[in-house]
């Protein structure tokens, strides 16, 4: 999974892109964040605990909101590829650190810290507890004095069209590609809108897929991919070629099987036959 976190932090680094999932799903689509009003801020926090080590967190992506240079607040974003049940400890932990962090630079004002989940799941909903307190077994007498801490989830490819109209940047591209993979797996790109950063697309999709296919379009053929119509067509071309390649090889084995058999009929044993053929251990031949 963490190259999936790598993976995906790459296109969510970009501030119009990060400022569009903000936007996108906490606004609405309202344009309160500005990618130009964005700043990075460091993702690795360290902190000294009781069996005195240096301990160190990294949360994927955080930046600072600013406005007229005057910072409003912290925001995360997390991805999650899979359901992991102690989400929740880990975001009380990512943001507990941030607000650490601010208390040690000795800030005369305390920044909101707001952190959101992105599920990229197409199987099955995000179906584990989002609260901490949901995931304790509490004695009643102490339920009233334990803070309770909510995450909150965004699950990509559940995202409902009104929802993805919402986005304007890269993402938008990526939100639909998941929905349309939730539908059917067996999902083509075609999707029209033009990429504005296609590297990373290519990566992400590559990685949380597992189709080789995107990484040998980003790495050898992503020359003229400007949308996933052009990906579409690249996987078209790609299936043709791999099918003559199979073709040819479905040709070689009939070859050697052919050989294989007249040398087992000039006597020679089965073993043998097989090695002057050059015809694989995994191929059983005919009877």
């Amino acid at each position: 999974m963490g190259q999936k976190d790598i993976t995906e932090k790459v296109l969510e680094d970009y501030n119009d892109v990060f400022a569009d999932i903000i936007n996108g799903l906490l606004f609405g689509g309202e344009q309160e964040i500005k990618p130009e009003d964005l700043e990075n801020t460091t993702v690795h926090a360290q902190y000294k605990a009781e069996d005195d080590k240096v301990h160190e967190l990294e949360r994927d992506i955080a930046k600072y909101w600013k406005d007229e240079k005057v910072e409003l607040a912290i925001c995360g974003i997390e991805n999650q590829s899979i359901v992991e049940k102690n989400m929740p400890f880990r975001i009380i932990g990512y943001d507990g650190s941030a607000y650490r962090n601010q208390l040690q630079q000795e800030r005369r004002k305390m920044l909101p810290v707001v952190t959101i989940v992105l599920y990229f799941g197409t199987d099955r909903h995000w179906n584990s507890r989002k609260k901490i307190k949901e995931l304790m077994e509490i004695p009643k007498c102490l339920d009233r004095y334990v803070n309770d801490y909510q995450m909150h989830v965004f699950e990509v490819a559940w995202l409902t069209e009104e929802q993805i109209s919402h986005f304007r940047s890269d993402f938008k591209v990526v939100a639909n590609f998941f929905v349309q993979k939730r539908k059917n797996r067996d999902y083509i790109p075609d999707d029209p809108t033009e990429i504005r950063h296609v590297d990373e697309v290519l990566k992400l999709l590559q990685v949380m897929t597992g189709d080789k296919r995107y990484e040998e379009i980003f790495r050898k053929k992503k020359k003229g991919v400007r949308s996933m119509c052009d990906v579409a067509e690249r996987l078209e071309k790609m299936g043709i070629e791999k099918g003559i390649e199979i073709g040819r090889s479905e040709g070689e084995i009939k070859g050697k099987m052919l050989v294989y058999k007249n040398l087992c009929k000039e006597g020679f044993d089965e073993k043998e036959a097989r090695r002057l053929a050059e015809l694989p251990e995994n191929i059983i031949p005919e009877q």
